[in-house]
């Protein structure tokens, strides 16, 4: 189920761009690493949960822009298993009519990080990835031709940025404050300083904020 012309009940949609005339990307040099890019929709107070409130700001084209040049850079999705088993029945049956960014998300390997799940076979190219090991997502990094994307996921998210695996957060950060709801960033997290490295406002309000590792 979409929403103004780009937004989806369990992700987005992100045009043309995103489609299926999606352009692979640029091959890396063999010495150089993948990157870690995640994507979040968030509300002013840190609330991610099911993202149904952002239906009423619309989509703009720049946030098209904007997500769609994080998926055109990607060739592997990273999930928790929450994330995986939302996102697999909302996705899987679409298509490029349905929905533009349905080929993204249903073309592209994915990896599911669980200790639990045994199988992923409920979504076409998706395969369990074992129990969080900064390690072997290190190594996953190295051997992905490409970005890894990721979205929702919160508790591998907080797991990466600890381990400083995360080279892109994207914050869409819309201007509500919903006072409920689970939060990108809980009572608790460990503090953890970032770099802004990027912001960009869009005509409905939302705010594109894009954090790295704190510069030392």
């Amino acid at each position: 189920m979409s929403f103004s012309g780009g937004w989806s009940l369990y992700g987005w949609a992100t045009g043309t761009s995103a489609g299926a005339d999606r352009m692979p990307p640029p091959r890396r040099e063999e010495t150089d690493m993948g990157e870690i890019h995640v994507h979040e929709f968030v509300s002013l107070d840190g609330v991610f949960e099911s993202p149904i409130w952002t239906a009423e700001y619309g989509f703009t084209e720049g946030m098209a822009r904007a997500i769609g040049g994080l998926t055109e850079a990607s060739s592997a999705i990273l999930l928790g298993r929450k994330t995986f088993e939302m996102f697999a029945p909302a996705w899987s049956g679409r298509t490029v009519e349905d929905d533009p960014g349905a080929p993204f998300f249903n073309d592209t390997p994915k990896h599911v990080v669980s200790s639990t799940l045994t199988t992923a076979d409920i979504w076409n190219n998706s395969t369990v990835f074992g129990a969080y090991d900064a390690q072997a997502i290190r190594k996953l990094k190295d051997d992905v031709d490409g970005n890894i994307y990721i979205s929702g996921s919160g508790t591998l998210v907080r797991a990466l940025l600890a381990d400083g695996l995360v080279d892109g957060l994207h914050l869409l950060v819309y201007p509500l404050v919903l006072g409920t709801g689970d939060r990108l960033f809980p009572e608790g997290t460990p503090r953890l300083p970032l770099s802004l490295t990027g912001q960009e406002v869009f005509e409905n309000g939302v705010v594109h904020l894009t954090y790295g590792a704190a510069k030392s």
